[in-house]
């Protein structure tokens, strides 16, 4: 019996060691290569393009502000409302400076003296014109102090009640203190609040801003591209904007402007583009938005075509290796076109039918 074990222990040690050498043997084997293959297909359309980036922002942007310094006294419009020319937007009392108020107040005061006077003059010299002690001609030297003295006192009096008021009392609207839009569109921004002073437009102060104007009806794209790539591009091309706001949806645009001066920015060299937009009904495009713009530089529709990394080149010529018969292969020379940076169009060399060899980086 113990014979028997024996045996048969040394029979399981020498089976278990013959096949692990067995396994070993085959794991070492290597596998055949099995070399996956694909087809051309006709692509919609390849597109070579440069991308810019910016927003799009009006056309007609208008910085409303006030002809007088003042206060803010009333606010008539809130943003996002649709003015038209001439519309109220607020009103400003103004704050008179005392220097000013106390020369136009001993102005008028001495218009009033010298109107009484000559006023006085006129009558006595009118009263002995009547009885033809003096001649006419002599009266109207008299009659023409009078009139410019009465004059003067309004003069003095609009100039008081301009520095007072903003106004005269001959004027039907107060022109100065009431401001008012210059262009239809849309209130954008109101910066201001009631009680904030505000500096009026003038040679030296571009003054305070009390709200932004635009025509929401006429969008652009402003945007900067590259020094590399702003020299392969021209105005009238067309341009594919993508909102960052808006999914899902493309714009149409088309080159208008390009700056001929380029701007230093992070050590590269930009140059400012600007594009009309193509709006549409369904979305509203509100300023400031930002933008990426597709330029296209180049474009065919309908044409065979394959992924670029098919292809291999051999010196200036492109190949791809077609398969003769199962898992055997041989170059083809074939002439490309125009590439996207994932397909590439196949002018010659290629059918829709041939089977091509993917790299082996493109195996399952």
């Amino acid at each position: 019996m113990k014979k028997f074990l024996k045996i048969f222990v040394g029979v399981i040690i020498i089976s278990v060691f013959v096949y692990t050498i067995y396994f070993l043997y085959n794991k070492s084997q290597a596998k055949p290569v099995t070399f996956e293959t694909t087809t051309a297909f006709i692509a919609e359309n390849i597109i070579k393009k440069t991308v810019a980036t910016g927003s799009i922002v009006p056309r007609k942007e208008i910085e409303i502000k006030p002809q007088v310094s003042g206060i803010i006294e009333e606010i008539y419009v809130e943003e996002g409302e649709m003015v038209k020319k001439g519309d109220l937007i607020a009103r400003i009392k103004i704050i008179p400076n005392m220097v000013n108020l106390n020369n136009a107040e001993s102005r008028l005061n001495k218009a009033r003296i010298n109107f009484k006077d000559a006023e006085r003059d006129y009558k006595r010299q009118q009263d002995l014109l009547q009885k033809g002690v003096i001649a006419k001609a002599e009266f109207e030297d008299y009659d023409l102090v009078y009139n410019s003295a009465r004059e003067e006192v309004e003069a003095a009096e609009n100039n008081l009640q301009l520095i007072k008021k903003g106004q005269t009392n001959n004027t039907s609207s107060t022109t100065n203190t009431l401001v008012r839009s210059t262009i239809n569109g849309m209130i954008l921004d109101v910066p201001v609040k009631i009680g904030n002073s505000v500096i009026e437009s003038n040679t030296f102060n571009d003054g305070t801003t009390i709200t932004s104007v635009a025509d929401m009806g006429d969008m652009i794209f402003e945007g900067k591209i590259d020094e590399t790539e702003v020299g392969k591009i021209t105005e009238g091309m067309p341009l594919i904007l993508t909102i960052g706001a808006i999914d899902n949806t493309k714009f149409s645009a088309i080159l208008e402007h390009i700056s001929p001066k380029g701007v230093e920015e992070n050590g590269a060299i930009q140059f400012e583009i600007k594009a009309n937009v193509e709006l549409q009904q369904d979305f509203f495009i509100r300023s400031g938005y930002s933008a990426n713009a597709d330029i296209v530089l180049d474009r065919v529709d309908s044409v065979l075509a394959i992924p670029e990394n098919l292809l291999q080149f051999d010196d200036d010529s492109a190949y791809v290796e077609l398969e003769t018969t199962p898992q055997e292969f041989e170059k083809k020379y074939i002439e490309t076109g125009l590439s996207d940076g994932i397909n590439i169009e196949v002018k010659s060399g290629l059918t829709a039918d041939d089977k091509i060899k993917k790299p082996s980086g493109s195996m399952k």
